[in-house]
């Protein structure tokens, strides 16, 4: 087992099982014009969950991969809410340097879903 997909997809599994432990911090920060915010944060839940378990597996990396590459491309509207409307996650507004810095995670992350699936690995 590649030790980088052990890492990530143990910090998915812990991000999604957040997701059921303490929804309302997730909630505060869907953007409004989306309907059930509970039920779409136990639905993401879930799919990190699933996703960080699958992408640990040699046998279904590749498709984990991409899966949770697009999955972060999904939820980002999610964090651009919080920057445009200066929402609040789990009590701390960030700033806009604390915003890019985690645009610059989102894409580190979607690299490295795309590099444990191979897409980035040069051939």
């Amino acid at each position: 087992m590649n030790l980088l997909a052990i890492i990530y997809g143990l910090v998915f599994i812990k991000i999604g099982i957040s997701h059921f432990r303490e929804p309302g911090k997730f909630v505060e920060i869907i953007p409004p014009l989306l309907p059930f915010p509970l039920i779409l944060v136990y639905i993401t839940g879930a799919m990190e969950v699933l996703g960080g378990i699958a992408i640990i597996y040699p046998e279904t990396q590749v498709l984990a991969g991409r899966f949770l590459a697009l999955f972060l491309i999904g939820v980002y509207p999610a964090n651009l809410y919080m920057w445009t409307h200066d929402v609040a996650f789990n009590g701390t507004k960030f700033s806009t340097q604390g915003h890019i810095l985690r645009l610059l995670a989102q894409l580190l992350l979607i690299a490295a879903a795309l590099y444990i699936s191979g897409d980035l690995v040069p051939a």
